[in-house]
């Protein structure tokens, strides 16, 4: 079995910033695209194209996916909470602003740190990390403080389906970290989500009445591809394999610097202003992961589960 470790290095720090400053730049991706190629259709070709290049990925890589390892039920559910996230992000994109679906779309790591330790008891944050998420979540909500707030009537539709992804997405890390997927690969772990997410989501695009067409621009096809092949594909693979080797409640600490990275590419390249919420935002996100990251005292070890590298 392979040792999880029990604080972030380096190379976890290093994935995850990558992860989150691409996934931020990934929002201003859709943006630009949205009005030629529509959201549910666009995820449909994204997630087709990434279970394509995973596929390949293992067949060069030689990495089983279809054998019998107990993985079944718990990759089906974590594909379904994976499809139903994004259902729930694209519809409500529709219904509300995106500042607004943000801020309750990144109740996620809220959602973790609340459920996973009563399964995975070496999950269980001290007083001083639930102190950072609040610090983490509160950044974010400044950032949005001046368009969360504008024209709050009528999307309440969209807000709930917000709450709702968040939800779906700590529910399928918690799936990932306390089912048999905790000791499967990081492919066939992401497997799972593609392959349900490929099936469901073309169903949810016609059930809405998008057009599909693939006489796109080539900027639009450039959009998806980087879409495709960075984000569905290697930020989602690198994400898998994170989860298997890390503490979940940290890691997902720093999926509050994703809504963030996505302002300040709105300022670098969408000519937005950088404002005094986003400086103000990013020292309370950063903070915010410290805390949650920070290494406990040696009497504060002791009073802790010593195995906490071991699933239970």
């Amino acid at each position: 079995m392979t040792e999880r470790k029990n604080h972030l290095d380096g190379l976890a720090v290093s994935l995850l910033i990558a992860c989150c400053a691409f996934w931020g730049f990934q929002q201003v991706l859709i943006k630009t695209t949205v009005a030629e190629v529509p959201p549910l259709w666009q995820a449909s070709l994204r997630m087709t194209g990434a279970l394509a290049l995973l596929w390949v990925w293992c067949i060069v890589r030689r990495i089983p996916l279809f054998g019998r390892d107990g993985t079944l039920a718990a990759g089906l559910l974590a594909g379904l909470l994976f499809a139903g996230e994004f259902a729930c992000i694209y519809i409500g994109l529709q219904l509300t602003t995106a500042s607004r679906l943000t801020i309750f779309l990144y109740t996620s790591p809220f959602v973790v740190a609340l459920l996973l330790p009563r399964l995975v008891k070496a999950e269980r944050l001290r007083g001083v990390q639930w102190l950072g998420l609040g610090i983490a979540f509160l950044g974010v909500i400044v950032a949005f403080s001046e368009s969360f707030m504008h024209d709050a009537s009528g999307r309440l539709g969209g807000d709930a389906l917000a709450l709702a992804g968040g939800i779906l997405w700590g529910l399928t890390t918690l799936t990932i970290r306390a089912s048999r997927l905790a000791t499967a690969s990081a492919e066939k772990t992401l497997f799972y989500q593609l392959a349900v997410t490929v099936v469901v989501s073309p169903l949810l695009s016609l059930a809405l009445g998008e057009t599909w067409s693939l006489s796109y621009s080539g900027q639009a096809w450039f959009s998806i591809g980087l879409q495709t092949a960075v984000g569905a594909f290697a930020s989602y693979l690198a994400w898998m394999w994170l989860l298997r080797h890390y503490p979940a409640t940290r890691i997902s600490s720093f999926t509050f610097l994703t809504p963030l990275f996505a302002l300040l590419f709105g300022v670098l390249l969408l000519s937005e202003a950088l404002t005094v919420q986003l400086v103000l935002a990013l020292a309370g996100v950063a903070l915010g992961i410290v805390l949650v990251n920070r290494r406990p005292a040696p009497d504060e070890t002791a009073t802790t589960n010593p195995t906490s590298r071991a699933l239970p």
